[in-house]
């Protein structure tokens, strides 16, 4: 059955070609135009936003999708006070002086379909640096072009394929959006699940793509979300055709836009290739993506999607973590924590400068088994650990490097 529908999309694809005159647009171009220096690295309520979410709404035209925002338009705006404390997010509110707008970009496959999937993910980053950057050498333009160009461009592939594949994907509408405010606390996707421009009680699922530029050399991409569906496990396991190393993560709450959706109740699944050396930082540029990758894990979320067309609405889950609050915590040891790892404890995957981490000697690899006397099991744990210290306070940090297990002293 699978042989006959992959041979019934290839010949649909070759007839569009022959009707459909629209200029393909490859996942480098999107990137390379979203992450380009014109933006100024987008962030939510510049200028170089604004100019971002016009070029996804020339694309959402070309592709064919219908307006799904305010008023029979792409977008949906809402107003924020972006917050001067790093320790809060930022805050919706009232138009006045001093507050800025965010957009939202949301695009409509409408089949006339009893339920709708949304594909998402976030197009704004951190403008010229500051607060949520890694780079402490003064401004500098944040293109993000892993984070989240990458996203963006891989969700306006799957628009093009759905559009392409409408016969056999018709038994569902599908809702794009390219949300806001993410890096300011997942202001669009909150925003628009609360002010909703379709019914959410008829979505099926949500997917989220954010960071999906860096697939490694294992093939390794981390789904989130995985426990909010019964049928999200068997469906990416039977699906897997491009042999990548699924890490599998049940909750449906994490730093990204699939949160704001799995705390209405409807099941996620957000996908991610890691963060690296690059994240935060004005050297996260188009030129250093994998874009073989990225096809790859567009490939492979169209086969999820084209496996679930026929399920109807999906049952919701909670996750066994579904209640657990981050824990707030007044220090940090200075470390990119490395989310594909799927063994015990918390591995680094980058190190700050100038930070604890690095001034204990500790490196990129490490794994980080115990703080004081703390055990460290996981990302949660370690959090929970790291919440126990105050500035000032100096613990004795185990970790493992070469399978040897190594102490270093870390003042906080």
């Amino acid at each position: 059955m699978r042989a006959f529908i992959i041979l019934f999309v290839t010949t649909i694809a070759i007839f569009s070609c022959k009707e459909d005159k629209r200029k393909t647009v490859s996942l480098k171009e999107d990137v390379t135009v979203l992450a380009a220096d014109t933006f100024n690295g987008r962030r939510t309520g510049t200028e170089g936003e604004k100019q971002a979410a016009e070029y996804i709404i020339k694309r959402f035209k070309d592709i064919g999708l219908e307006p799904k925002g305010y008023k029979g338009n792409y977008t949906q705006t809402f107003s924020f006070r972006p917050s001067t404390d790093p320790h809060k997010k930022a805050e919706f509110t009232s138009k006045s002086d001093s507050t800025k707008m965010g957009t939202n970009v949301i695009g409509y496959i409408n089949n006339k379909a009893e339920t709708t999937v949304v594909i998402g993910a976030h197009y704004d980053h951190l403008g010229m640096g500051g607060e949520g950057s890694l780079y402490r050498e003064g401004k500098a333009i944040h293109n993000g072009a892993d984070d989240n160009a990458s996203g963006v461009a891989v969700m306006l592939k799957l628009a093009d394929s759905l559009i392409t594949s409408a016969p056999l994907n018709n038994l569902n509408n599908y809702l794009f959006i390219a949300f806001s405010g993410e890096e300011e606390g997942l202001l669009g996707s909150n925003y628009f699940v609360k002010n909703p421009t379709i019914d959410t009680k008829k979505v099926s699922y949500m997917i989220n793509m954010d960071m999906v530029g860096r697939l490694n050399k294992e093939n390794t991409l981390a789904v989130h979300g995985v426990g909010t569906s019964p049928i999200f496990k068997q469906t990416l396991f039977a699906n897997n055709d491009e042999n990548l190393n699924i890490v599998e993560h049940e909750s449906g709450v994490g730093p990204s836009d699939h949160t704001s959706f799995y705390l209405a109740d409807i099941p996620v699944l957000h996908f991610f290739t890691g963060q690296h050396e690059d994240y935060h930082k004005p050297s996260d540029d188009a030129e250093k993506l994998n874009y073989e990758g990225m096809q790859k894990i567009s490939e492979y979320i169209f086969a999820v999607i084209s496996d679930l067309n026929d399920n109807g609405k999906l049952a919701f889950t909670k996750t066994k973590n579904e209640s657990e609050v981050v824990p707030d915590f007044k220090v940090t040891l200075g470390v990119v924590p490395d989310y594909l790892f799927n063994g015990e404890g918390m591995r680094i995957d980058g190190i700050s400068e100038d930070r604890p981490a690095q001034k204990a000697g500790l490196q990129k690899g490490d794994i980080v088994k115990k703080m004081g006397e703390h055990e460290v099991t996981d990302m949660m744990s370690y959090m929970k650990s790291l919440s126990k210290f105050e500035k000032g306070e100096t613990a004795t940090v185990s970790v493992e490097r070469d399978g040897k297990l190594i102490e270093a002293d870390v003042t906080f």
